[in-house]
C-alpha cells in the first residue's frame, strides 16, 4: 500500500501535500508529548501527593486492625467498597491538611515527645518499664530502622498537634457545665396507668381478608434461599511436621541470628533539659546556654536528682529526678547519644545541644553487651522453627489445594484425592449465615452465595479464614426462596389481623382519653372507667440506676415523659404512650424540677467538663479542616484507588 502511494506521489502539489501532513503530524505529536501525563497519585493536597503505595499501605493497616478486632467475623470485602476507600482517603487528606497547617504555623513534634511516646507503648515494656531489647526486636520484625519508625510516630503525633491545641484552648464555663448537668439530672413527677386490652366487638376474620393480607405481605412468609456446601479445609493447627527440628538446624539458626540473642550495651542515664524555643533568637539561645552551664557547674552525682526536679523542663522525667532509664544506641538523637557514650560512670556532661534544647547528662551506670548461650535459647528456637515449619507446610498444602481446585473447577474430588483431605459437608444455611462458626463466617457465606459458585457451579477460590485456616467450597444443595403455602400460615395471619384491630382500638381509646383529660376530666375518673390503677413516680430522672431499690419506670414512658413540655402551674401535661408490647398507657407529667447540683460530686462535674471540651474541640477541629479544605487545592484520582 505504501509503495502504491509513493508511485502516485509525483510533482510539486504532492510535495506540498506531503509537507502539510508531516507538519501536522509533528505538531500534534509534539503537543501530545508535552501534554500527556498519567497521574500516579491517589490524591494531591496542595503540592503534596498521596501515592498509591501510601494509600494501599493505610488500607492494609486498617484491614489488619479490623481482622484482629473482629476475628472470624471479619469481612475483607468491606475494604474493597468504593465508599470505604473514599472514607479512608478523606481521613488521609484531613491528616495532610493538618500537617501542612503545622508547617505554616511553626508547630512541630520534639524528639523528646517522640521518645516519651515510644517509652509508653505497652508492647515495648517489660515489668512496666521501657525495654530496649523488646523495642529493637519489634523493629527487626517490621523491617524498620529506628529513624523510620520514629518518623512514623512523629507524623502520627504531628497530626494531633492542632486538635490537641484546640482541645486545650476550649473553655467550658461553670455556667455551661451547670446548665447541662441541670438538664440531664432534671426530675419530673409522673402519673400513669396502663390500659387493659379491649375486647374486640368483631373478632371474625373471613377467608377473603386472610387471602388479601397474605397477598399484601408475601415477603413476610417466604422461606429464605438456602444452600449446603461441600468443602475442603486446611488448618495449620492440625498439620503435623514431617520431622522435628534437629540440633544442627537449631545451632545453624542460632549462629545465623546470634545478634538477636545479644543484650546490647546499655547506659543508665538521667538528664536535665533546658528548652530552646523553636526559631529562637540568638539572645534566647545564649540565655538557655547560660542557664544550662550554671546548672551543670552545680551538678554532682548526689544533688543531680534534686536539681532535675527543680530546674529540668522535661516534664516527662522531671518528677523522677531526670531518670531516663536504661538507654542504648539508636534510641536517642545523635548529639545526645554521642555525649552519653562518651561519658564514664558517675560523670556529668557539659551542656549538649540537641533539637530539644540543652541537656546536662548524668551517666549513673552501664552494662556491656552479653550473648545468651545456645542452651538458654534452645526452646525458643524450637518453637520458632516449628512455627516456621508449620507455616511452610500450611502454605504448601493451601497452595496445592488452590491450584488443584482451580484446575478442576467442577469438583472437589481430585483435590481431596491428591492431598488426602476429607470432603466435609455443612447443613443448609441462608444468606444471613448458619448456626456454627464456619457457616456464620461472612467470607464463607459470601463465597457460597457468589455468582461463580452458586450460579456457575464452580469451586470457590481459596477462602482465607485467618490464623492459617482456609477452605475451598462447592455447592452441594441449593434451595431457592419460596413462598410458604397459605394453609401453613393461615393461623398466623388471622392472629396478626386481630392484633392490628386490637392495636387500632387501643390507640383510639387512648387518644379519646387524652382528649378527655385535656378537657378537664380527672385522671382517677378516667382510670376507674377502665378498671386501671394509677401509679405515681416522684422525681423520675432520665437514666435509671440498675441498683435502684424501686421498680423501674417502663422505658417508653420515661422517654416520652422527658419529651413533653413543662406543665403550667396546677395543670398537668398528658400523652398516650405506645408501650411497645401491644398495650398503651396514659401518662401525666405534673411537675418539673431542675437537677440538684449540690448532689453531683466534683469529680463527675470535672469529668463532664472534659467530655464537653473534647466534644466542642472535635467540632472546632472539623470546622478548621473544612476551612483548610476550602482554601487548598485538592485533586482526587479515583482511577488509582
Amino acid at each position: 500500500m505504501l509503495q502504491a502511494i509513493r508511485n502516485k506521489m509525483h510533482g510539486w502539489p504532492s510535495v506540498i501535500l506531503l509537507g502539510i501532513c508531516v507538519l501536522a503530524m509533528s505538531l500534534f505529536g509534539m503537543e501530545s508529548y508535552f501534554t500527556s501525563h498519567n497521574d500516579t497519585f491517589v490524591a494531591k493536597v496542595g503540592k503534596h501527593e498521596i501515592s498509591q503505595n501510601d494509600f494501599q499501605t493505610r488500607v492494609n493497616q486498617l484491614r489488619q486492625q479490623a481482622s484482629e478486632e473482629q476475628g472470624d467475623h471479619f469481612d475483607s470485602s468491606v475494604f474493597e467498597k468504593p465508599e470505604a476507600k473514599q472514607q479512608i482517603l478523606d481521613a488521609m487528606v484531613d491528616q495532610q491538611l493538618l500537617l501542612q497547617a503545622n508547617d505554616d504555623w511553626g508547630m512541630r513534634v520534639s524528639d523528646q515527645a517522640v521518645r516519651d511516646y515510644i517509652a509508653t507503648v505497652p508492647a515495648f515494656q517489660l515489668n512496666n518499664e521501657f525495654d530496649p531489647t523488646t523495642y529493637r526486636t519489634y523493629l527487626e520484625s517490621q523491617r524498620k530502622t529506628p529513624d523510620s519508625f520514629e518518623s512514623d510516630i512523629r507524623s502520627s503525633l504531628a497530626s494531633q498537634l492542632i486538635p490537641d491545641a484546640i482541645n486545650d484552648s476550649t473553655i467550658i464555663t461553670d455556667t455551661t457545665t451547670d446548665r447541662f448537668l441541670s438538664l440531664i439530672s432534671q426530675r419530673r413527677d409522673l402519673r400513669y396507668f396502663v390500659l387493659p386490652r379491649p375486647q374486640l366487638a368483631d373478632d371474625q376474620v373471613t377467608d377473603a381478608q386472610i387471602d388479601t393480607y397474605y397477598k399484601a405481605h408475601q415477603a413476610d412468609y417466604m422461606n429464605p434461599e438456602q444452600v449446603s456446601v461441600k468443602y475442603l479445609e486446611v488448618n495449620g493447627a492440625d498439620l503435623k511436621l514431617d520431622a522435628a527440628p534437629s540440633d544442627d538446624d537449631l545451632k545453624k539458626r542460632y549462629e545465623d541470628e546470634k545478634q538477636r540473642f545479644v543484650q546490647p550495651e546499655q547506659r543508665l542515664v538521667s538528664h536535665i533539659l533546658i528548652n530552646v524555643p523553636a526559631n529562637a533568637t540568638p539572645d534566647q539561645q545564649k540565655a538557655a546556654l547560660a542557664k544550662a552551664e550554671k546548672i551543670a557547674a552545680q551538678a554532682t552525682p548526689d544533688n543531680f536528682a534534686s536539681l532535675a526536679k527543680q530546674d529540668s523542663e522535661d516534664l516527662g522525667s522531671k518528677i523522677q529526678g531526670g531518670d531516663l532509664g536504661w538507654l542504648q544506641k539508636g534510641v536517642t538523637n545523635a548529639p545526645f547519644e554521642a555525649a552519653m557514650f562518651a561519658l564514664q560512670k558517675n560523670q556529668i556532661s557539659k551542656p549538649v545541644l540537641s533539637p530539644d534544647g540543652y541537656h546536662i547528662i548524668f551517666l549513673r551506670d552501664l552494662r556491656s553487651g552479653e550473648s545468651k548461650p545456645f542452651n538458654e535459647v534452645r526452646d525458643q528456637l524450637v518453637k520458632e522453627l516449628s512455627a516456621g515449619g508449620k507455616d511452610r507446610k500450611y502454605n504448601e498444602v493451601a497452595g496445592k489445594l488452590s491450584d488443584n481446585t482451580y484446575q478442576n473447577p467442577s469438583s472437589l474430588e481430585p483435590a481431596a484425592a491428591a492431598l488426602s483431605l476429607p470432603i466435609k459437608t455443612t447443613a443448609l444455611f441462608s444468606r444471613q449465615g448458619g448456626s456454627d462458626a464456619l457457616t456464620a463466617n461472612p467470607k464463607f457465606v459470601a463465597a457460597a452465595f457468589g455468582d461463580d459458585v452458586l450460579v456457575q457451579g464452580n469451586n470457590s477460590g481459596l477462602i482465607d479464614l485467618g490464623n492459617d485456616h482456609s477452605v475451598v467450597l462447592h455447592v452441594d444443595k441449593h434451595v431457592p426462596a419460596a413462598l410458604r403455602p397459605l394453609a401453613e400460615v393461615r393461623a398466623d395471619i388471622r392472629k396478626k389481623i386481630l392484633d392490628e384491630r386490637t392495636v387500632a382500638a387501643e390507640k383510639k381509646q387512648a387518644d379519646d382519653m387524652v382528649s378527655s383529660l385535656n378537657k378537664g376530666d380527672a385522671m382517677q375518673t378516667v382510670a376507674t372507667s377502665v378498671h386501671a390503677t394509677i401509679k405515681t413516680v416522684a422525681e423520675a430522672v432520665r437514666t435509671q440506676s440498675p441498683q435502684a431499690p424501686v421498680t423501674p419506670t417502663p422505658a417508653p414512658l420515661l422517654k416520652q415523659a422527658f419529651l413533653m413540655p413543662h406543665p403550667a402551674a396546677g395543670k398537668s401535661q398528658y400523652a398516650a404512650v405506645d408501650m411497645q408490647d401491644g398495650t398503651f398507657a396514659l401518662l401525666a407529667v405534673d411537675k418539673v424540677q431542675d437537677g440538684d447540683l449540690s448532689k453531683i460530686p466534683p469529680e463527675e462535674h470535672d469529668a463532664l467538663r472534659q467530655q464537653m471540651a473534647q466534644a466542642y474541640g472535635a467540632e472546632a477541629t472539623r470546622e478548621l479542616i473544612d476551612q483548610l479544605r476550602a482554601k487548598t487545592k485538592i485533586q482526587i484520582n479515583k482511577a488509582q484507588m
